[in-house]
């Protein structure tokens, strides 16, 4: 099957490309849709311009754009017009988004937006319980950074990792605030620094952190470095040999 992927650089979308890969679907091009405003209904604001530099890292064609409007219907026309623009040279069955489904409003949206196209939309782990599939994705080795919140309970969780160590922590946290495990819904954003599909990993050297309110805020990443994966495995060795040699 010949594929889109809608990809912000979070954890599903870039699951989403995993699971691609793995099915051997053939992934023609990857939409990144970039708001300039934080009211989008359909696209994350957050680090999505860390498209460019993780497209390339993953060496996939990659559409980069902007969206100004806040409007569901108006925001599925911009991908609508990337797929139709590309359907001759580049031709796709289906647009895979991230996620379980739950993401109703972006999904019902970009599935009416393709069906004049005759093109399928629909999310890659449907029915799937996420909080297994994340399970799956920190056990991979994805090295997920919340970028973005939006709920009571996040607060101290924006700018942070989420590992296989704190992951229990903030399925308590879901539980108790009600902010659904995945963030499916808009509860929060990430960004995937790295994942065993990536051959680089993206490397954050200096990062704000802005709170809007008690409940809302974003990270922007103000400088990074791509670093090659065979230098950190010999960074770590090195480290682990010299920390033997004090002891």
């Amino acid at each position: 099957m010949d594929v889109a992927i809608l990809y912000s650089g979070g954890k599903d979308s870039t699951f989403a490309i995993q699971q691609a890969l793995q099915k051997g679907w053939n992934i023609k091009y990857l939409i990144s849709v970039k708001p300039t405003r934080k009211d989008c209904f359909l696209f994350h604001y957050a680090t999505v311009e860390q498209t460019k530099e993780l497209a390339n890292i993953l060496g996939i064609p990659h559409f980069y754009l902007k969206c100004k409007v806040s409007d569901p219907v108006k925001e599925a026309d911009i991908v609508k017009d990337i797929v139709e623009n590309n359907q001759k040279k580049s031709r796709i069955d289906a647009v895979v988004l991230g996620g379980t489904g739950l993401q109703e409003t972006q999904l019902r949206s970009i599935q009416n937006a393709l069906m004049p196209l005759k093109i399928d939309a629909f999310a890659a782990h449907a029915g799937e319980d996420h909080d297994l599939v994340m399970g799956q994705m920190l056990k991979d080795g994805y090295e997920i950074l919340i970028t973005q919140i939006a709920s009571d309970g996040l607060k101290d969780w924006l700018g942070k990792k989420i590992t296989q160590e704190n992951f229990s922590q903030l399925k308590r946290d879901s539980a108790k605030y009600g902010f659904h495990i995945g963030f499916e819904g808009g509860y929060a954003d990430t960004l995937v620094l790295d994942c065993p599909i990536y051959p680089k990993r993206l490397v954050i050297e200096d990062m704000s952190v802005i709170y809007e309110d008690d409940y809302c805020g974003h990270v922007v990443i103000n400088k990074y470095r791509i670093e090659d994966k065979i230098k950190q495995e010999a960074r770590k060795q090195r480290k682990g040999l010299f920390a033997g040699f004090l002891r």
